[in-house]
C-alpha cells in the first residue's frame, strides 16, 4: 500500500489533497476494498451494491470519473511489482477488466446520486451529553432533510480535521424536527472521535456523509425482532427498535444491551423510558465482567439461551465491537437462528 500510495502522488500530485493528512488507516481500507472487489468477482449482484455505495460516498471526497484512471494505473504498476514472479499479461488483462468494472459502477452510481443529492449535509449540534469521559452523545440538525433507514451510518467530519471522515450509527429512526444522535467514543489517538466527544459543543457545526448501510429491518418479515448491541454499538439496535415499536406495536422486541460493567449501560434509563411506553418491547442489559443491578451477568453468547425464547423463529441484528459480534452470530448458530436472518455490518465496516 505504501508502494501504490507513492506511486499514484508521484503521477498525479494534485490528487494527494483528497485524503487525509494521515495515510495509515486509509492504506487498510482500500486494502480491504480492493481484497473484495478480486474475491467477490463470482458475486456480481452484491458486488455491485458494495460498488455503488462506495461511489456515492466518495463523493464527500471529491472524487471524479477523471480519477479512476490514474488509480487504475497505480494499482496495476503495484501488482506488477509486487507479484513480478508470476505476473502475465492475462493477469494485467483481468486485474484491468475487473478494476474498471468496478471503476464504472462506483462513478455511474456518482454521477447519478450528484441528480438529487449533495455530497455532504452540513449539521449543527444541538445538544452535547457527556455520558463518560470518553463518551457523548451528539444530537445534530443536519441543514436539509438527512434521509436514512434505521441501521444505517453516517460518515463524520469535524472542522479540526478536514478531510478526515469516520463511520457513526444513526441512534434514532426519523424524526419530525429531522434531528439525528451519534453515540461517539473517544478511542486512543482517535483525531475525529476525540474531536466530537471532546472539543465540540452546541452551535458547532460537522459535515456528515451519505447514509450507508444494509443492516435495516426486512420489510417482509413480522418476526420477532431479537437486538443486540455491545457499547456504542447499541446505536443502530436502538434506532431499529424506535422503528418496529413504531410501525408495529403489535411486534414482539427484545433488545440486549451489553457491557463489560455497569458504566457502560450509558443510555440504559432511555432505553426504559422506551421500554416503559411499548408493552411490546423488552430491554436486557448483559454486564460480563462485574454484577449489577437487574442486569443479567455473564458474556452475551452465553447467556442468549437462557433470555430468549425461540431464538430459532426471530430476526436478528447484532451491532458493536468485532469480538461481540463474532461471538453473538456463532450464538445464534446454534441456537437455530438461520444466517439469512441474522444482520450485521462486520464486512462492510472496513472501508
Amino acid at each position: 500500500m505504501s508502494f501504490f500510495y507513492g506511486r499514484l502522488f508521484a503521477a498525479r500530485p494534485r490528487l494527494r489533497s483528497l485524503f487525509p493528512p494521515a495515510m495509515g488507516g486509509q492504506h487498510d481500507r482500500f486494502f480491504h476494498a480492493l481484497s473484495r472487489i478480486a474475491w467477490s468477482q463470482d458475486n456480481p449482484e452484491e458486488l455491485a451494491r458494495h460498488l455503488e455505495g462506495l461511489g456515492r460516498g466518495h463523493r464527500k471526497y471529491g472524487v471524479l470519473r477523471e480519477h479512476y484512471p490514474d488509480v487504475e494505473e497505480a494499482v496495476v504498476a503495484t501488482l506488477r511489482t509486487f507479484a513480478a514472479d508470476v505476473w502475465t499479461a492475462e493477469a494485467e488483462t483481468a486485474w484491468r477488466t475487473a478494476y474498471r468494472s468496478a471503476a464504472e459502477a462506483m462513478a455511474g452510481a456518482a454521477e447519478r446520486d450528484a441528480a438529487d443529492a449533495p455530497p455532504w449535509w452540513v449539521a449543527e449540534v444541538v445538544r452535547h451529553d457527556r455520558r463518560a469521559f470518553d463518551l457523548a452523545v451528539l444530537t445534530l440538525r443536519p441543514e436539509r432533510p438527512l434521509p436514512f433507514a434505521p441501521g444505517q451510518h453516517v460518515s463524520v467530519q469535524s472542522a479540526r480535521w478536514p478531510r478526515v471522515w469516520r463511520p457513526y450509527s444513526i441512534a434514532n429512526a426519523p424524526r419530525r424536527d429531522g434531528t439525528v444522535s451519534l453515540h461517539v467514543r473517544a478511542v486512543p489517538a482517535g483525531w475525529v472521535s476525540g474531536a466530537l466527544v471532546r472539543h465540540t459543543g452546541p452551535g458547532d457545526s460537522v459535515l456528515l456523509g451519505p447514509p450507508e448501510g444494509a443492516m435495516t429491518l426486512d420489510p417482509d418479515s413480522d418476526r420477532p425482532l431479537l437486538l443486540i448491541g455491545g457499547g456504542t454499538g447499541l446505536a443502530p439496535v436502538k434506532a431499529l427498535a424506535e422503528q418496529a415499536v413504531a410501525s408495529a406495536p403489535d411486534r414482539d422486541v427484545l433488545l440486549v444491551v451489553a457491557a463489560r460493567t455497569e458504566d457502560g449501560l450509558y443510555d440504559l434509563p432511555g432505553l426504559r423510558l422506551l421500554e416503559s411506553a411499548h408493552a411490546r418491547l423488552r430491554v436486557v442489559p448483559v454486564v460480563s465482567r462485574e454484577p449489577a443491578p437487574g442486569a443479567v451477568a455473564g458474556r452475551v453468547p452465553d447467556v442468549l439461551p437462557r433470555i430468549v425464547d425461540g431464538a430459532a423463529g426471530h430476526d436478528a441484528y447484532v451491532a458493536g465491537p468485532a469480538p461481540l459480534v463474532r461471538g453473538a452470530v456463532s450464538a445464534l448458530q446454534r441456537l437455530g437462528v438461520p444466517l439469512t436472518r441474522v444482520h450485521h455490518d462486520l464486512l462492510t465496516a472496513g472501508d
